[in-house]
């Protein structure tokens, strides 16, 4: 017993001594991830032009619909006139087709057909304005209006800033006599907000019925965020690597009805509103891995010593940070997959107890999850029998594109070209895009909006006075025909 007593006091000292010397070890050997980027020449662009080719198209009022039969085609065939008449050098120099009525897909021939090709991605929809809330707006949203230095409209942001930046970059490299080597196709869809259906999935099935296999795919995702990451001073340009699965289950509560004046002890209100409570109570497990992990290997060297030094050993401070992140929804979406409900139905007369109640649950899935492990969780924490689960519909969380990769590599060279000082780091998407339906296209999916974005800006985005500064639309413009040269003609450097 003495003996066994000793060697735990030991034991003990042992790691009194040694622990902290392997954290600060860790600490202040946490190495910093930035490279060396050569500056660089950028275009000439015409601002005062080319703002207001994006305001134009903001007018065009590309609402997207969850009908494909109640969606207003005018807008959309209106913008691609537009497109073509104000950008004549693409329209003449690369291969367009209209896919499915209203998606648009180009085509660049690269000069060596050896070289896998990449695609560029954005969408022409943009979701509705709130009923009746036009006059709160500071510019009308569909006015397409320039003014206090900003671009103002529904799909500044989201995502026409995209299309267009793409295209005036293409339009300047043509007059510039530029002939990429490896082909570069473009894909515009038209229904990326009520999930891409009718536009990008069949775009990708048209690529992949013609064996299309590419080097990477760049669609909307994470930007350049000011402010977005407490304790790190210098802007962080988070590349997505990933996005969270999207599966959409309906829950439907069963009771016994009857008149309102006996109501029994349960009813299929109160079922539906106790299994509501308890998955709220009960979120799945959070964890920081993956592309979350990989995120904050990137900028914890970057923070102050104190937070370094948590960041350095997250293997013993785990715990604290996902505690810590669980309390904000933005962090929180990116440690553990969620559950919310969107829509609830019951009832249709005053006096009548229906015989079921239903509820809508958006899950987002993070990787590492899945649908089948999420759909037990639900069951589980709901644990009643009259309480039904259906699945409307889903999709599995994305793979885990490389950061070691060429690929990635020429994102990380061309975000510290246009946005000097930016600290570049991988990250999880925790919405949805197009890219989905291309990952069979490809091994490098990323998703990445060249935009300088504060916490303010995140709320304008499918909400009130959405807006892009003219500044940071140049360099939407910039970065996207840097990164066709970087990854399509010149060697990086």
């Amino acid at each position: 017993m003495a003996l066994t007593m000793a060697g735990g006091t030991v034991l003990v000292l042992v790691v009194l001594l040694v622990l902290p010397g392997l954290l600060l070890f860790n600490t202040f050997c946490f190495p910093r991830r930035r490279a060396e980027v050569l500056p660089v020449e950028h275009l000439e662009i015409d601002m005062q032009e080319a703002a207001g080719r994006l305001a134009e198209a903001i007018r065009f009022q590309t609402v997207a619909s969850e009908v494909a039969e109640e969606l207003d085609s005018t807008p959309f065939k209106a913008l691609h006139g537009f497109l073509e008449q104000a950008y004549p050098g693409v329209h003449r120099s690369l291969i367009r087709e209209v896919v499915n009525d209203w998606s648009l897909l180009y085509t660049w021939p690269g000069t060596d057909p050896a070289r896998p090709p990449i695609l560029l991605m954005a969408h022409l929809d943009v979701v509705p304005v709130e009923p009746d809330t036009d006059g709160q707006w500071q510019h009308p949203p569909f006015a397409g209006e320039i003014a206090e230095g900003y671009i103002w409209g529904r799909g500044a942001l989201d995502n026409k800033a995209s299309v267009l930046g793409i295209l005036e970059a293409v339009e300047q490299l043509l007059e510039q006599g530029f002939q990429p080597a490896r082909t570069i196709y473009l894909a515009f869809g038209h229904d990326e907000e009520v999930g891409g259906a009718h536009g990008a999935r069949q775009i990708a099935s048209l690529l992949e019925s013609r064996g299309v296999r590419l080097d990477f795919l760049l669609d909307e995702g994470l930007v350049v965020g000011h402010g977005l990451i407490p304790g790190v001073a210098a802007p962080v340009a988070m590349i997505g690597i990933a996005e969270k699965g999207v599966m959409t289950l309906e829950l439907t509560a069963h009771g016994a009805g009857g008149h309102a004046s006996m109501p029994p002890p349960r009813t299929a209100i109160g079922r539906l509103s106790t299994a509501i409570q308890r998955i709220e109570a009960t979120p799945m497990p959070a964890a920081i891995r993956g592309p979350v992990r990989q995120l904050f290997d990137h900028v914890g060297p970057e923070m102050p010593l104190v937070r370094r030094f948590i960041f350095a050993n997250l293997w013993l401070f785990e715990r604290l940070v996902t505690g810590q992140l669980a309390r904000s929804e933005a962090t929180n979406a990116a440690i553990r997959t969620t559950a919310a409900v969107t829509k609830t139905a019951a009832g249709s007369s005053d006096n009548a107890l229906p015989l079921e109640a239903k509820a809508i649950l958006s899950v987002r899935i993070l990787p590492g999850d899945d649908m089948a492990g999420a759909i037990e969780h639900v069951r589980h924490v709901i644990d009643d029998p009259e309480v039904s689960i259906r699945v409307l519909s889903g999709a599995e969380p994305s793979y885990v594109s490389a950061t070691g990769s060429p690929s990635f590599r020429a994102l990380s060279v061309t975000i510290g070209q246009v946005f000097p000082g930016a600290v570049v780091a991988p990250g999880l998407f925790v919405a949805a895009s197009d890219s989905r339906h291309y990952l069979s296209l490809t091994a490098a999916a990323y998703r990445f909006l060249p935009l300088r974005m504060t916490h303010e800006d995140l709320g304008r985005i499918h909400g009130r006075n959405e807006r892009i500064a003219t500044e940071s639309y140049a360099e939407v413009i910039a970065f996207y025909a840097r990164l066709i040269r970087n990854s399509a003609g010149e060697t990086i450097r």
